[in-house]
């Protein structure tokens, strides 16, 4: 039996890195000799290229020049001078000279070396030619896609099949906010129905795929779907009570100024991010709570209902402190530079609660945190409930 396991194991991870590998590779594989319609259709993209803003991909075949310049008060200025391939686009396989510009005085700065890949905005003479670049990113896909594999490689050796399904969850998952979630948004519906929505579809859609089609897996989607929602229901409250105009960051105020021309709900957003947000971790004590409760009424079919009970609330006593700190470190985590510079310009501290960013982040973490801790009781109670109609019951001959 062990063999077979083992066996079914080892395809399902051979497929996956086959289906990464095709995914990988085959984009560039192509040597099919190009047409006239092909050419007319490169020549415009390369003019439509030259009216837009864009960048493209580059490979740094040679360092031509480095340079520093010293600045007046004892700084100095970098350039590089990079001659650079350009991998895609309608100027692809053109090599260029692409300038890398960088000041003492500046936080972000670059140093290219030979080999890098980078991305570039070129700039274009009267003829519509290539006149130079200047350096804008580095390409870090590659790096991105290798700890990615490694992510997969690993949760499928360690979890096996359940590491696979696992997988997949995770990537409907993703699908699901990238091409369903974030597009709906920008069309200008409410983000607060599509977040419950797609939070509670992400739910039933992971935990079942996960642990299968039973009673086990609708406690958890009832408890999870229920702290996700107190969640989102305390954050949108206690929002408005506190005035929160959703602009807590940068990115908020410029979705006012995208091409879309989208009027977006701001507090809704709130909202939607507090279901993003929390969803891991709620979806993951509602889980834990569920299966360990079936565990133990499979150990004992005799436990009675207030004796399981007990052991379900003792259970999620202890899931409560670790998990309610993964919230609270999570918004601080991300917080951690806007903290430091509150303290290190010693701002009063009822001026830092008070600000916008900062209550948004503790009104997150604390709703987010209170629909964790509720998901706790309300998954007891559901599994004892259907404990009581006979589900983990049967285990009695399971046990037999």
């Amino acid at each position: 039996m062990g063999k077979k396991i083992n066996f079914k194991n080892l395809v399902y991870f051979l497929i996956i890195i086959f289906q990464i590998s095709i995914f990988l590779i085959l984009p560039g594989c192509s040597s099919e000799k190009k047409t006239f319609e092909q050419w007319d259709k490169i020549e415009a993209e390369r003019m439509a290229a030259i009216e837009e803003d864009v960048q493209y991909k580059g490979k740094v075949l040679e360092i031509v020049s480095d340079t520093e310049e010293e600045l007046e008060g004892g700084l100095a200025t970098r350039t590089q001078v990079l001659k650079v391939k350009i991998t895609n686009g309608p100027f692809k396989g053109e090599i260029i000279e692409v300038k890398n510009s960088s000041d003492a005085r500046s936080a972000y700065v670059l140093t290219i070396k030979e080999g890098q890949g980078i991305f570039l905005k070129p700039e274009f003479d009267e003829e519509g030619n290539i006149s130079g670049a200047y350096l804008t990113e580095l390409v870090r896909d590659s790096y991105l896609i290798i700890i990615i594999i490694l992510f997969i490689i690993v949760l499928v050796l360690v979890g096996r099949f359940k590491g696979f399904k696992a997988a997949i969850a995770l990537a409907l998952t993703v699908a699901a906010v990238f091409f369903i979630l974030i597009p709906l948004i920008l069309k200008g519906l409410n983000p607060i129905l599509i977040s419950v929505l797609i939070g509670v579809a992400v739910t039933c859609i992971t935990l079942l795929i996960i642990s299968g089609i039973n009673k086990k897996s609708f406690a958890a989607i009832i408890g999870t779907s229920s702290g996700i929602l107190i969640s989102g229901t305390l954050a949108l409250i206690f929002g408005s009570l506190a005035s929160l105009t959703g602009f807590s960051s940068e990115e908020s105020v410029m979705l006012m100024y995208i091409p879309q021309d989208i009027d977006f709900n701001y507090k809704g957003l709130l909202f939607a991010g507090i279901i993003l947000a929390s969803l891991g971790a709620v979806m993951d004590t509602g889980m834990s709570v569920s299966s360990s409760m079936f565990e133990v009424a499979k150990a004992d079919p005799t436990i009675k209902k207030e004796d399981l009970i007990s052991a379900g609330m003792n259970i999620g006593r202890d899931v409560i402190g670790t998990m309610s700190n993964t919230l609270i470190l999570v918004y601080v985590g991300s917080s951690l530079p806007l903290i430091l510079l509150f303290m290190a310009y010693k701002i009063p501290f009822m001026d830092i609660i008070n600000k916008d960013m900062i209550a948004t982040e503790i009104i997150q973490a604390v709703s987010g945190s209170i629909g964790l801790i509720l998901t706790i009781p309300i998954t007891v109670f559901v599994c004892a409930v259907f404990y009581n109609t006979g589900y983990i019951r049967s285990a009695r001959h399971m046990k037999k």
